[in-house]
């Protein structure tokens, strides 16, 4: 069976998409990041509560700042991509449900006036967020570096306040030399699907 995206759509957002490690110089601009987030904007969450927050990393004294609190392989990498978004999860994101959730606005006083509750749902919904930003990173024709490998405590302290906790650090540009490392391998269908 065949899929409804074409055959080049799904190699630029999946099979042909790698994580970048080196980067062009060439800049990433407002308009793309805009349509990047025009696009992303309409993935699911739950309760489309929405909890992703993204902060970019342009200025050279906040590029600094970060790539101090990026694990020792990762500084090159964040120091030299032409854009850095810090993608943290809002844990008041509650606050914006009414809105977000008009035919439901009780829907915060319901189920999120717990903090850890929110913490928790912020935090899957906000990943969730992250991988459909990912995808629209390649959409919009550039690459994506997603990391994981940074002091968590550091980036929050140094950009976000105590209601947001970083999820990832996503370097962003035009590929540079010798950007890929090998394709990892990946699991076959059997070994991640049962059918009951």
């Amino acid at each position: 069976m065949s899929l409804a995206l074409d055959p080049a759509a799904q190699d630029l957002l999946f099979r042909e998409a790698r994580t970048a490690n080196t980067f062009t110089d060439e800049p990433v601009t407002e308009e793309q990041v805009q349509a990047i987030y025009d696009l992303v904007k309409f993935g699911p969450t739950a309760f489309n509560l929405s909890s992703l927050r993204i902060t970019l990393v342009r200025s050279p004294e906040a590029r600094e700042r970060l790539v101090k609190h990026m694990a020792e392989g990762n500084q090159p990498k964040t120091a030299s991509a032409p854009l850095v978004a810090i993608l943290s999860a809002d844990n008041e994101f509650h606050e914006e449900l009414p809105a977000l959730l008009p035919h439901f606005p009780q829907a915060a006083d319901i189920f999120f006036t717990e903090r850890p509750v929110r913490e928790g749902a912020a935090h899957l919904n906000a990943a969730l967020q992250a991988a459909y930003f990912i995808i629209g990173v390649r959409a919009a024709g550039l690459a994506a570096g997603p990391m994981t490998g940074f002091d968590f405590a550091g980036v929050q302290k140094e950009f976000l306040d105590d209601d947001h906790t970083p999820v990832m650090v996503i370097n962003i540009g035009k590929p540079g030399d010798d950007a890929w490392f090998p394709r990892s391998p990946r699991l076959e269908i059997d070994q991640v699907i049962t059918t009951v």
